[in-house]
């Protein structure tokens, strides 16, 4: 394998220094950036990040060796990250959507044969080659828009045998993708409706049937529950994600989307390595979160395409929580696989910097997921994880709304999208 040398970005946007610790509070707004920079890349690891004169000098008896990219008026970034994505499930429910601009409720729509029950009715009667297919064209989209990493959850089967077939795709999907696959077990999306006169019983069904099993089958790392009234209390959750510690999962929760529900004060209880939504999370639960070092897991496409109001990142910086952006991506509520337009959204509807915004979808999206020692920023010893975009600054990403940029990405080296083209 050559090595690679990108050379002459016009912004080269590191990140550096931000691997021990989530950049916070004013931190969020700097990114390290040189310009005129380059990379020395070798066997999909970064060797060395630098003004161009400097790294050409350094590796001068070896640029006849190493590929060369030419990243002249150009803006590269560490790859992308999505830290909260649904990417494995079967079905489309776009009618729903109609039903919604048209004044129906939440509940009139699951009462039609909609709503999470739809897609859990989908993705159980998919056989895994057809999941698989499905969410790899999603994946490849990911990727088209300068995405390397995203977290994924199951949740869409609910049942052992369902959720199950959602971790192994997952899996599957690592392994054979560019895109890295962080698999969380999200076995508390929701009560099916085959246990909703025993909700005890299918939460003793995640505690002591599904967790194990994939524990033991090592198809996880994280541990999710939907916490919030009419899904699941916080005493709930709290079994739940204890339960999931217990066989080495590391807690994370959907909290305090819909109303004030102590789903920040459970995460900092439980040393959750994130908390996702937000919107109503309390100003004590923000505190904790802070004092914890929990991650604020913020999803301003959710709320855009709900048409409702976006959870408030101000309060959340300024009160000292890190924090990180993310699709979401997800058949209800969240239909879309563009991180890039996830960043506008943060600016323009959550009142983020685009400066903040950027290190949100990616350091601070590293250490949603316990990753940043190895992803997140452009440093030597991390995985040669790059966007390359067609824009002059890391500002206009976000300015040109609704424009795909990205014109290259690199995977562990390896050039896996060229003009627009995954090629892999």
């Amino acid at each position: 394998m050559r090595p690679l040398f990108i050379r002459r970005a016009r912004q080269l946007v590191t990140l550096a220094g931000s691997s021990a610790a989530p950049l916070v509070r004013e931190k969020m707004n700097d990114l390290q950036i040189i310009e005129n920079g380059s990379v020395w890349i070798e066997r999909g690891v970064i060797i060395a990040v630098g003004p161009d004169d400097e790294l050409a000098h350094r590796f001068a008896d070896r640029i006849g060796e190493a590929d060369v990219i030419d990243a002249r008026g150009k803006t590269v970034t560490p790859g992308l990250i999505d830290p909260h994505t649904h990417l494995v499930y079967a079905g489309s429910r776009e009618h729903e959507w109609t039903m919604r601009l048209r004044g129906a409720t939440y509940m009139e729509i699951m009462n039609a044969g909609g709503g999470i029950h739809a897609t859990t009715k989908a993705t159980r009667e998919a056989s895994e080659e057809m999941l698989y297919e499905e969410s790899k064209r999603r994946l490849d989209l990911f990727l088209l828009h300068g995405v390397t990493t995203v977290e994924a959850k199951s949740g869409y089967g609910l049942s052992f045998e369902g959720e199950i077939k959602q971790l192994e795709v997952a899996k599957r999907l690592h392994d054979t993708h560019p895109v890295d696959v962080v698999s969380t077990f999200l076995g508390a999306h929701a009560v099916p409706p085959e246990w909703k006169d025993d909700r005890d019983g299918y939460i003793r069904l995640i505690m002591e049937v599904m967790i194990p099993e994939v524990s033991r089958r090592g198809l996880a790392e994280f541990n999710d529950v939907f916490c919030e009234r009419g899904v699941f209390t916080p005493d709930e959750a709290r079994r739940i994600l204890e339960a999931g510690k217990a066989h080495g999962l590391t807690p994370k929760i959907h909290a305090d989307e819909i109303e004030p529900y102590g789903g920040a004060e459970l995460a900092a209880e439980v040393g959750a390595i994130s908390a996702d939504h937000l919107l109503r999370a309390s100003d004590e639960g923000l505190r904790r979160m802070a004092e914890r070092g929990v991650i604020g897991v913020l999803l301003p496409g959710t709320a855009f395409f709900l048409m409702t109001q976006a959870a408030d990142a101000r309060r959340l910086i300024d009160n000292g929580v890190p924090v990180a952006l993310a699709t979401d991506c997800n058949p209800g509520s969240s239909p879309t696989v563009s991180l890039p337009l996830v960043m506008s959204l943060a600016c323009l509807h959550m009142r983020m910097t685009p400066a903040e915004a950027l290190a949100a979808a990616t350091i601070n999206a590293a250490h949603a997921i316990g990753r940043s020692h190895v992803i997140g920023s452009l440093e030597p010893g991390k995985k040669a994880d790059l966007a390359i975009f067609n824009a002059a600054n890391y500002m206009q990403i976000m300015y040109y709304y609704g424009v795909n940029h990205t014109e290259m990405v690199i995977k562990d080296g390896k050039i896996v999208v060229n003009e627009g083209k995954v090629c892999i």
